[in-house]
């Protein structure tokens, strides 16, 4: 576990985990409410709202409100994701 005073090594890698862990969520049907869509349309819960349907607020939760087995999933899923990248970037540097 990071310690709160370590410095992250890529600081714009947290934008690109958060839109992962929504575009995760909404693939796997969550209704969980993310804040970085709300100026596009208040009761849209993720750019995949249109697919989806859209949620009301009222139906739209928040993380903490998920069951651990659903967070585990995203988390899950996020870390399969990131795997799968590196060992393609891994095979691609290998090529050179």
């Amino acid at each position: 576990m990071a310690s709160r005073g370590q410095r992250r090594l890529i600081p714009e890698s947290r934008a690109r985990l958060d839109d992962l862990k929504y575009e995760i969520a909404a693939e796997f049907g969550l209704p969980v409410y993310n804040p970085q869509y709300a100026h596009i349309h208040p009761d849209a819960d993720s750019e995949f709202a249109a697919e989806l349907g859209e949620f009301t607020r009222s139906q739209n939760v928040a993380w903490r409100d998920l069951t651990s087995r659903q967070n585990g999933s995203v988390g899950g899923e996020i870390t399969k994701r990131l795997i799968q990248s590196a060992e393609r970037s891994l095979s691609e540097f290998g090529k050179l």
